[in-house]
């Protein structure tokens, strides 16, 4: 059973009488130990594919699954509790809380799960140090650059163990060299722990380190490679 699966995914946003057709029936399936890329120029419709397997939002039409369970026909609350407990999210903005340093960012979502706080440390410290961050674990996000920063977030997401990772252009505020190095540590991470990573990006000097290529055009996928 894949860990994620789209069936038929269609989005339409609607406003001031406007229909705007994000996704064109979208079927995707993600396993367990897969690294891999979504593709596509600006308004491809990789941010909306990637927000609607996370629960973030519906489909218009079709079905979302994530672990067995039909997302789309959750409530909201059940949403954010199912994506709480199964997948660690990676966005451009980084959403670091800039009154709380490197570790407490990175044990933030064990803190809304209720672990106790020797064990969310122990585990938020694990995953600082296996990006290379372990030295500043007790700074604050001001007191880091940019792609430390990104950095702390990708540890957030990993610290809880979650099923996947979703990360939206991740690389995007970043520069070339700083966002190679953060896809080589997420795909060491792939390789050495078995995490399952699914992202986004424009930037194609990064797809050389990804197994699984899935392309969008215009709402629909338009083919995949793998290396």
């Amino acid at each position: 059973m894949p860990i994620l699966e789209a069936k038929g995914v269609r989005k339409v946003y609607r406003g001031d009488g406007v229909e705007t057709e994000a996704l064109r029936g979208v079927d995707l399936k993600v396993e367990a130990g897969e690294f891999t890329a979504l593709v596509g120029p600006s308004g491809s419709g990789k941010s909306t594919l990637l927000h609607l397997l996370a629960g973030l939002d519906v489909p218009t039409e079709g079905e979302v699954f994530l672990d067995g369970v039909r997302v789309d026909r959750l409530s909201r609350a059940a949403r954010a509790r199912l994506r709480l407990e199964k997948v660690g999210l990676v966005f451009q903005a980084y959403n670091l809380l800039p009154v709380l340093t490197a570790l407490e960012n990175a044990a933030f979502v064990l803190e809304a799960r209720g672990v106790e706080r020797r064990v969310r440390e122990a585990k938020a410290l694990e995953a600082l140090a296996a990006l290379g961050l372990k030295d500043k674990a007790h700074r604050y996000p001001r007191q880091l650059s940019g792609g430390e920063q990104q950095r702390v977030a990708v540890a957030r997401a990993l610290a809880a163990e979650p099923l996947i990772v979703l990360a939206d252009e991740p690389t995007a505020n970043l520069d070339s060299r700083t966002g190679l190095a953060l896809v080589e540590r997420m795909k060491a991470l792939n390789e050495e722990r078995g995490v399952t990573f699914l992202f986004s990006t424009h930037d194609p000097r990064l797809l050389a380190h990804v197994r699984r290529v899935v392309r969008l055009e215009d709402g629909r996928v338009v083919g995949e490679e793998r290396a």
